[in-house]
């Protein structure tokens, strides 16, 4: 199988082909069944892309794609980003498109809105019956980058005490599923007017959805 994540390395950094600064890269939003809000943060991806396009030199377009679970378009995306705060149904083809595409190279960041955890666990074992969610140590890439984050994700929005986690679920010594947990880092991308959150949390929370962009394309080939 084509390894989808060498191919866009290639156009995300602009060295191998011609035409590869004119290319921009896509990425996507998670098309999901269940009934959860899978189109939540309306706001956030576009932001987090302006974001690293200014401060990490990328090249992705300024507004993500939408493509669901069970789609063959789903290999056209090395970044897909999952996000909601309800009910998560994979269908049993759902799940194993999902599968190809993650073994394939792809990369999925799940965000908790709140709410999507009881959810979300369950049909991930679907996609990986094998594979437990383990949660990244403090050192992992993922959170060094261009920004360091020595304590792990930053906290967006408090709902019931809990510290923020980030997971992940590793296939043959690769992170293909990372998974922020009681952060709601999607939050934190979203326009200022939306939460008034602090422009300090907001732009903590951008600066670690470009660490999870950049390692993506760099450190997890």
């Amino acid at each position: 199988m084509l390894n989808i994540r060498f191919v866009y390395c290639l156009l995300f950094f602009h060295v191998s082909f011609a035409d590869a600064q004119q290319t921009a890269i896509k990425i996507a939003k998670l098309k999901y069944n269940g009934g959860g809000d899978w189109y939540a943060n309306k706001t956030s991806l576009p932001n987090l892309i302006k974001f690293c396009n200014t401060n990490l030199k990328t090249n992705i377009a300024p507004e993500e794609d939408i493509v669901e679970v069970g789609s063959r378009e789903l290999f056209n995306y090395p970044f897909v980003h999952m996000t909601g705060h309800g009910n998560v149904v994979f269908s049993d083809a759902e799940a194993q498109n999902l599968r190809n595409y993650l073994i394939g190279g792809g990369f999925l960041h799940i965000d908790d809105n709140y709410g999507m955890d009881k959810f979300i666990r369950l049909e991930l074992k679907k996609v990986f019956p094998e594979l437990q969610l383990v949660e990244l140590p403090f050192t992992h890439p993922i959170y060094h980058q261009k920004y360091h984050f020595n304590k792990g994700l930053p906290k967006v929005h408090e709902h019931d005490g809990k510290p923020p986690q980030g997971f992940g679920l590793i296939y043959e010594g690769r992170l293909v599923v990372f998974y922020t947990y009681e952060c709601d880092l999607g939050n934190g991308w979203e326009d200022q007017s939306v939460y008034n959150d602090p422009e300090e949390i907001r732009q903590k929370a951008l600066q670690m959805g470009a660490n999870i962009i950049s390692f993506v394309f760099t450190s997890n080939q």
